[in-house]
């Protein structure tokens, strides 16, 4: 069927995200919904059509579009993320898992070596944090009940890869939506010109905005929690690693989001330029992904042939 169709491509729909077959038609594109495609095919959730339609949506959370013959992003292949931390990222999150093993024996020295965003280097300059780093790795190993220290290294090693991924999002989404809610804020509050529907627009979206940073700093807060304790981590990497994915990926989708609304403001001038469109853009898509509703019952609970109807809920924004 795919070959009857020529070139074609699945991507989220940019009105609603919604994954959909696009095919061409010379200067022109269609779209088929892949539910609807499934459904006129007659293709069941659980046949191996069914599946493989099904991680084809799943994998425009992670890429941009896929065509018949690329590869699936490796989030749901196998786990692994498709798209890589920087080093520094990578550092950091070394950093803070070897100051976790110090800090379980030694506080005051992991206190002492913790203005050193790279601790390997500081091991390096100076002999007694190596030394106190190194007794830690042995302690964990006889508390793990491990052969010896370079187990203990490699699981160590093993979770920093893994929540430099988190670190990584702290600073490409976290960060960045931060910054950009503040200087919403500083428009808000400046002395320039700005219309009545437009500061209303603004008022918005610092409400809505500060909705979503509250769901973005819960989320790192819990991994933070729950990747706090040290010994506890190594004797549950596996468990600990499925978690740390898990909230990765969830932030990822985020990211993607967010990244088209965040580029358009990285690219646009400051208070005085015309700033209307992206405002606008921004505001839909807050008012889309954050705008608070309640559920109500409606009030047509009566008895109906000798029974009382269930009240059906709806949604009320």
């Amino acid at each position: 069927m795919f070959r009857r169709l020529g070139d074609i491509v699945f991507r989220r729909s940019l009105a609603d995200g919604t994954p959909m077959m696009i095919l061409s038609f010379g200067e022109r594109e269609a779209g088929v919904p892949l539910r609807s495609l499934q459904h006129e095919l007659d293709i069941t959730d659980d046949s191996p059509d069914g599946r493989m339609l099904g991680r084809i949506a799943e994998s425009l959370d992670y890429v941009a579009c896929l065509r018949p013959g690329d590869p699936m992003p490796a989030e749901v292949v196998d786990g692994q993320a498709s798209w890589e931390p920087t080093n520094a990222h990578r550092r950091t999150a070394a950093t803070r898992l070897r100051l976790q093993l110090l800090a379980w024996i030694d506080p005051a020295a992991a206190q002492e070596a913790g203005a050193e965003r790279d601790i390997e280097a500081q091991m390096q300059r100076d002999p007694v944090i190596r030394s106190k780093v190194q007794a830690a790795f042995r302690e964990a190993a006889a508390t793990l009940e491990l052969e010896s220290p370079a187990e203990v290294v490699a699981v160590v090693e093993r979770l920093s890869e893994e929540t430099a991924y988190i670190e990584a999002l702290r600073e490409l989404l976290l960060s960045r939506v931060q910054a950009l809610m503040a200087r919403v804020g500083q428009m808000l509050r400046g002395s320039g010109r700005i219309d009545l529907n437009r500061r209303d627009d603004l008022t918005q979206m610092v409400r809505l905005g500060e909705i979503a940073l509250k769901q973005f700093r819960a989320r790192f807060e819990d991994v933070d929690v729950q990747t706090a304790e040290i010994i506890p981590m190594l004797r549950n990497a596996d468990s600990q690693i499925a978690f740390i994915r898990s909230n990765r990926d969830t932030l990822y989708r985020s990211l993607r989001g967010w990244e088209p609304v965040l580029n358009d403001w990285a690219k646009a001038g400051g208070p005085s330029a015309e700033l209307g469109p992206v405002i606008t853009a921004t505001y839909h898509f807050l008012a889309q992904r954050y705008l608070p509703y309640s559920e109500w019952p409606v009030s047509n609970s009566l008895r109906h042939s000798g029974r009382v109807r269930t009240p059906e809920r709806v949604m009320a924004w």
